[in-house]
């Protein structure tokens, strides 16, 4: 057996001993790490590019002292602030979500510890020890998975309001023009 079958095999017996809420919270968690790349690679690769173009577009504007230069402004700090921000709202649900899951999965663990106790009693504690470790597999992994995506979304909200600041800093009016 090669590394990647003994690894992906030991994953496969880790989902399974967690149910079917670990496999979600498993989905969830690629999600959110899809998602932390995806705003990463666009604030730091693909951004810069349209701060460029931003910029020469106000380059060509021919008087920033005028009502429209200023509303031309606005709206390229508002659009670039918005494809800043494009996917944080979807991302800040999913690391909502996550803890959920986790609970999700401790109610379904111990709805499988009563119904062990009311077939078989008390007495059987190894069939019991099977729902309590569906019940807090989840619950762990629902933190796992939320703590970092929580960490990852604040550092992208603040990466993305300095972003914005930038380009608006870039695109300033020239001295003793009003804002």
């Amino acid at each position: 057996m090669s590394w990647f079958t003994v690894q992906f095999d030991s994953l496969r017996n880790f989902l399974d001993a967690g149910g079917p809420v670990l496999w979600v919270i498993g989905l969830v968690a690629a999600a959110t790490g899809f998602l932390i790349v995806e705003r990463f690679w666009f604030i730091y690769l693909s951004f810069p590019r349209l701060i460029r173009v931003d910029q020469a577009a106000w380059q060509a504007v021919p008087d920033h002292s005028t009502w429209r230069a200023r509303q031309i402004r606005k709206a390229m700090i508002s659009r670039a602030f918005l494809r800043l921000r494009n996917m944080l709202p979807m991302l800040r649900v999913l690391v909502v979500i996550c803890p959920l899951l986790g609970l999700l999965g401790t109610v379904t663990g111990m709805v499988e510890v009563f119904d062990v106790v009311a077939a078989l009693g008390t007495g059987n504690a190894r069939a019991m020890a099977s729902g309590i470790s569906r019940a807090t597999i989840p619950t762990m992994a629902g933190m796992v998975v939320a703590i970092p995506g929580l960490y990852f979304s604040l550092q992208l909200e603040q990466l993305t309001r300095r972003k914005a600041d930038e380009l608006a800093d870039i695109l300033l009016l020239r001295r003793g023009e009003a804002v």
